[in-house]
Order: C-alpha cells, then structure tokens, then sequence
C-alpha cells in the first residue's frame, strides 16, 4: 500500500511540474522571428545631370535573415528641381505613392525635367515597417 501511495505521490508530483512549466512559459519565447531589418547598398550615381539625361540608380536590398513573406517598397519625394523616377520601361513613378518590388536587386531610373540642382530622396520599406532612405543629389550640367 505504501508503494502504491509513493506512486501516486511521484505521479501528482510529475503533473505539478508539468503545469508549473506549461504555465510559466513565455509566450515570446515561442515566437519565430519574421521581421528582419535590411540595409540598401546603392551603387554610385554621376554628380551631375543635364535637362533631359537620365540616370541608372542600381539598388540592392541586403536582408540580414531572410522571411520568404517579406515584401518591399519603393516611395520618392523630389525637394529641389524636377524630374522623373522609373522603374525598367513602366511608367513614372508618382512621389508620395508607394509601389511595390518585385526584387531585391532592381534599377530605378531618374530623367531631368529641369536645368537647376536636383534633391530627391528614395524611401525602401518593408512589410514589418522597416524603412531605408537614401539621397540623391544632382547638380545641373547645362
């Protein structure tokens, strides 16, 4: 009877563990990570553009983990000049909009409507809120 008892006791002292354990988990230890900054590496632009001349801006997004789910933003804002930002042969990108992207390796092309100085800044986001900016900054050859 006694080791029936000692039994119960070690069984009843098993599922005690078990709760304490289930119950003292931490819900954010369970989590997979999902959200993963990135950085923007832009290779380098001429200083100098005339009305009328286009410039390639190659970028490349450099995730630091990578979540198959990411997806990726493009958003522009122009300060100084005018011009116009593409993407390939589709059309102008609008500043302000936010478009998406289709890779992490793209090229985006800016075309002078303007014989002053240019300013424009090129934002990258993520889905997670994650954002890059990165500035461009032409002066007039004209």
């Amino acid at each position: 009877m006694i080791a029936i008892f000692n039994k119960f006791k070690i069984g009843l002292l098993a599922i005690l563990i078990s709760l304490v354990t289930l119950i003292s988990c931490n819900k954010d230890e369970l989590e997979i990570q999902n959200d993963f900054p990135f950085e923007v590496k832009v290779m380098p632009v001429p200083k100098e553009i005339a009305n009328g001349s286009t410039v390639e801006i190659r970028i490349t997004i450099l995730r630091t983990g990578n979540y198959s789910n990411t997806q990726y933003y493009l958003r522009y804002f122009q300060f100084d000049g005018q011009g116009t930002l593409a993407y390939h042969d589709e059309p102008p990108y609008l500043p302000n909009d936010l478009y998406g992207l289709p890779t992490e390796q793209f090229r985006i092309y800016y075309t002078s409507t303007s014989t002053v100085s240019q300013s424009l800044e090129v934002w990258i986001s993520d889905n997670f809120g994650n954002e890059k900016q990165v500035s461009f900054q032409f002066n007039s050859s004209d």
